[in-house]
C-alpha cells in the first residue's frame, strides 16, 4: 500500500514538472524573442513597355511611314531661286526637290509635293516652265504649276495634253501676290488651292506615282567619305553647299554661301539623299534658253550616310530618272531627296566636290 501511494507521488511530481517547463516555454516576456510579423508590401514586377506599332504605309517618294497611304496625284511646282525669291516658302514640305540651270546662269527650283498634308501653307515664289522642266514634272505623273512658259513649253503643254496650272492663261484664280516682296518674285498658291484647281479641271486626283527603292541603311556600296559637298553651276550666287549632320543623318543646305531657309517655319533645308547627274545642255536663242537631254544617261553621283558613291543615271521604263551602279538601282535612305542637274561640259566631274571633315 505504501508503495503504491508512493508510485502515485512520483507520477503526480512528473506530471506537475512537465506542466510547469510547459507554461515557462511558452513566455515571449522571458528571455525570448517573439517572432516578428512581415508587413512589407509585396514586389511587384513591371510589365514590359509595348513597343509602339509601326506605320502601315510608306511614301513612295520618301520611304517615310504614314499612317495612311499616300495616294494624291503629285503637284510639281515651279520655284523661283533668283537671289531676291529667297528665302522661298514650302519648300520644307517637299518630297523631291530638284534644281536646274535656266537662263543666264540662275538656277530653278522643282518641287514635287505628294505626300504632306499642309495644304494650306504657302508654296513659292512661282515662275515659268520650259519644256525640260515639263519632263520632270511629267515622269512622276503630276499636275504642273507654274506662271508663264517659253514658247516651246506652251507647245508641249497645249499640243500633248499635259495637265497644267497656269497663273497667267488658265488658273489665276488659284495664285495670288504677296505684297511683302516686288514682282515678279512675289507669287505663291498651296496646295490646297492648286488641288482645287486641278480638280475644276476634271484633271485626275489619284493617278499613283511610281515610287523609288528605299533602305534604312542606304547603299551598300562602300563609297568614299563625304561630309561637305560643293555644287557649282555658273554663277557664284548659285553655288550649292551641304553639311552633313551625323546626328540626324541629313545634309543642311547652304546657298550663295547662306544656310537656304523656309520662310514658313524657318528652317534649314536639309535631305537625307543627293544626287548629282551629268546632262548635255544647250543654248537655244539669244535669250539664252536650254534644252537639256534627260533621256540619254550619264554619270551621277549619290550622297548619303556621309559618303559619296560614283554612279549613273538612267531614264527607266517607269519614265522616271534612276540611280544605278553596275545595273542595280541602289535604294535611298527614307526622308527628302535633292537632285541637281549639272552639264557635261566642261567635264562633269568639275561641278562638283566634297571633302572629308
Amino acid at each position: 500500500m505504501k508503495k503504491q501511494i508512493r508510485n502515485s507521488a512520483a507520477v503526480l511530481l512528473i506530471s506537475l514538472t512537465l506542466l510547469l517547463s510547459a507554461c515557462s516555454g511558452g513566455n515571449a516576456g522571458e528571455g525570448e524573442t517573439p517572432r516578428q510579423t512581415d508587413s512589407s508590401e509585396p514586389t511587384v514586377t513591371a510589365e514590359p513597355a509595348a513597343e509602339p506599332t509601326p506605320l502601315p504605309y510608306d511614301a513612295p517618294l520618301t520611304g517615310l511611314k504614314l499612317e495612311k497611304a499616300a495616294e494624291a496625284r503629285p503637284i510639281v511646282v515651279m520655284i523661283n531661286n533668283f537671289a531676291a525669291a529667297r528665302p522661298q516658302s514650302g519648300l520644307s514640305n517637299a518630297d523631291v526637290i530638284w534644281e536646274v540651270l535656266a537662263e543666264g546662269g540662275i538656277t530653278r527650283l522643282i518641287a514635287v509635293f505628294q505626300s504632306t498634308d499642309a495644304l494650306t501653307d504657302s508654296i513659292g515664289p512661282i515662275r515659268s516652265i520650259r519644256p525640260y522642266l515639263i519632263d520632270i514634272g511629267d515622269s512622276y505623273g503630276a499636275v504642273l504649276a507654274h506662271a508663264g512658259a517659253s514658247n516651246d513649253g506652251y507647245d508641249v503643254l497645249q499640243h500633248q495634253g499635259k495637265p497644267y496650272l497656269d497663273e497667267i492663261s488658265n488658273a489665276g484664280s488659284y495664285f495670288w501676290r504677296s505684297k511683302e516682296r516686288k514682282a515678279p518674285h512675289n507669287l505663291y498658291s498651296s496646295l490646297e488651292k492648286l488641288r482645287m484647281g486641278a480638280e475644276k479641271k476634271k484633271y485626275s486626283l489619284d493617278k499613283m506615282v511610281p515610287p523609288y527603292t528605299f533602305a534604312e541603311a542606304g547603299s551598300a556600296e562602300a563609297g568614299v567619305p563625304a561630309s561637305e559637298i560643293t555644287i557649282s553651276f555658273l554663277l557664284k550666287n548659285y553655288s550649292v553647299g551641304y553639311v552633313y549632320d551625323s546626328a540626324s543623318g541629313s545634309y543642311k543646305r547652304s546657298i550663295g554661301g547662306k544656310p537656304h531657309m523656309d520662310m514658313n517655319n524657318n528652317e534649314q533645308l536639309a535631305g537625307t539623299n543627293l544626287v548629282v547627274l551629268g546632262a548635255d545642255h544647250r543654248t537655244l536663242d539669244n535669250e539664252g534658253r536650254l534644252e537639256v537631254d534627260l533621256t540619254s544617261g550619264g554619270s551621277a553621283i549619290l550622297f548619303q550616310k556621309g559618303k559619296a558613291i560614283e554612279a549613273e543615271w538612267v531614264r527607266a521604263p517607269d519614265g522616271m530618272i534612276r540611280i544605278v551602279k553596275n545595273g542595280v538601282e541602289l535604294p535611298f535612305v527614307p526622308g527628302k531627296t535633292f537632285f541637281h542637274i549639272v552639264p557635261n561640259k566642261p567635264t562633269f566631274e568639275g561641278h562638283v566636290s566634297w571633302v572629308q571633315t
